[in-house]
């Protein structure tokens, strides 16, 4: 367990020592509010005192509202009335052990009960703020990993949860309101999700016949189609369940003394959950992937690595393949211009099945018709795919401290970066512009390669919903059956 998880767990147990010391001393106490528009002397204040009992401390009608203090003395269940005459209204509160009063329900509304949500918020809060501390220290270290990916998601994740919690403290009327109005906002986030989820599908299936009809069929191609696929279903998913239980003769989802409307509600809420967890995660891919393409690269370059791709069939240069070298040679000439050094140029790529020259030596032969020297250039006419690129570009260089920078299209920047990590190099990406259906597939697929490659943290994440899932329903399943 590293500190930081210590921390937040010594902070919470803190805290809950200190919300029940102050739920247990205030709680003995508490103020019943009947709306009264009669006479103070029209009424009468009947106590039920059969299981549990109370003592009314104070009496007092306060902008229109009867106010009636009472005290516990017995544990169990009391019945308070107030009685016009032509009609009464009555209020159910229950007596804890501690005599703890709650107001309504077995886990309703006690007295300084809102140091609860307010507890949870600070415990929230510090656990954002300690992953913020991890995330910038990280970046610092290296933008291009996945982990960094994986805290921005998580960070949006508990920032959208704890902005909920610190709402629900204005009109805290218990941990059974509470909990009931997280499970039935579950319904309401469907009611936005799937309009969401089906653009999505939509703009993706667009996108994806672009890049098919530009690229070619693959699978890497066809990720964004899946994923809206994904959505959809998932969206979708807890109204099937719904529909299926309905037709179930084993589980009646309306009984509130049986397990059917309990089932249902943690299979609705978990799916709305992980979706929302999984919409965080491609949030945070999308904020890293442009902040990598938009980050300020250090004029300190020796060596400038220009990653190849397809080549036209007479060798020249496609448009992609050629934004990527004039980034490289803008760069270098606004190094020159700022800091009198200049760089090596390393253009990177093989020679496929149809090309007619490697694309390293397509790269070299634009640059020298650029008026780069040729003692500036070395080549990598080996490499097949972007992993090979920067491995096999690294080897020619002969200083190992070298400042190594290598220039792609922006979509492609961060992939790079990663790519180079796993390698245990740190480099430095540019991007030059490209058309905007090739960034959708690479935001999913450095998603998809974010939720491998950082599958413990999310695992534990979905462990923890669960965890809190199964407790909240636990006390409404509890609630309903005491």
């Amino acid at each position: 367990m590293n500190k930081s998880v210590k921390k937040l767990c010594l902070l919470s147990i803190i805290l809950i020592i200190i919300s029940t010391i102050i739920i247990f001393v205030m709680g003995r106490t508490y103020e019943l509010r009947f709306a009264n528009n009669k006479n103070v002397n029209d009424y009468q204040v009947i106590v039920e005192n059969e299981i549990g009992e109370v003592e009314v401390l104070d009496n007092t009608q306060i902008n229109g509202e009867r106010i009636i203090k009472i005290k516990a003395k017995r544990e169990g269940i009391v019945y308070v009335t107030l009685d016009y005459g032509e009609y009464k209204e009555g209020k159910v509160v229950y007596v804890h052990k501690g005599l703890v009063i709650t107001d309504n329900n077995y886990f309703g509304r006690s007295t300084w009960c809102e140091v609860i949500p307010i507890s949870i918020s600070i415990v929230l809060i510090y656990g954002i703020y300690l992953l913020i501390k991890k995330y910038r220290t990280s970046v610092k270290e290296n933008l291009y990993q996945y982990k960094n990916i994986a805290y921005l998601g998580i960070i949006i994740f508990m920032s959208l949860f704890t902005l909920s919690n610190i709402l629900s403290i204005f009109n805290y009327q218990g941990i059974y309101d509470t909990i009931n109005k997280i499970i039935n906002s579950m319904s309401v986030v469907s009611f936005f999700l799937f309009p969401i989820a089906l653009v999505t599908f939509i703009l993706v299936t667009i996108s994806n016949i672009n890049l098919i009809r530009k690229e070619g069929k693959s699978l890497k191609n066809l990720l964004g189609l899946f994923l809206g696929i994904f959505l959809c279903v998932s969206t979708l998913l807890p109204d099937l369940i719904y529909k299926l239980l309905m037709k179930s003769q084993m589980i009646d989802i309306y009984n509130l003394n049986s397990i059917g409307p309990y089932l249902y509600n943690f299979i609705e809420s978990l799916v709305y959950l992980s979706i929302a967890y999984l919409e965080c995660i491609l949030i945070g891919t999308i904020i890293v992937g442009i902040k990598s393409v938009r980050r300020k690269v250090k004029y300190n370059k020796d060596y400038m690595i220009i990653l190849g791709s397809q080549i036209n069939k007479d060798g020249s240069l496609t448009p992609l393949l050629k934004g990527r070298a004039d980034k490289a040679i803008e760069f270098r000439n606004k190094q020159l211009e700022s800091t009198g050094k200049d760089l090596i140029f390393i253009p990177s790529g093989g020679k496929g099945t149809d090309e007619v020259i490697s694309e390293g030596q397509a790269i070299k032969k634009y640059l020298l018709e650029c008026g780069i020297n040729e003692k500036n250039i070395l080549v990598d006419n080996k490499s097949k795919n972007t992993y090979e690129n920067i491995r096999n570009s690294y080897k020619l260089i002969k200083s190992k401290d070298a400042n190594i920078g290598y220039s792609t299209t922006n979509y492609h920047v961060l992939r790079a970066g990663l790519i180079a990590t796993e390698q245990g190099l740190k480099l430095e990406g540019i991007g030059s512009k490209t058309k905007a259906y090739f960034w959708i597939n690479a935001f999913i697929r450095e998603f998809i390669g974010t939720l491998y490659s950082e599958k413990k943290k999310h695992i534990i994440v979905v462990s923890v919903i669960i965890v809190i899932l199964i407790l909240m329903l636990s006390i409404t399943y509890l609630a309903n059956n005491i």
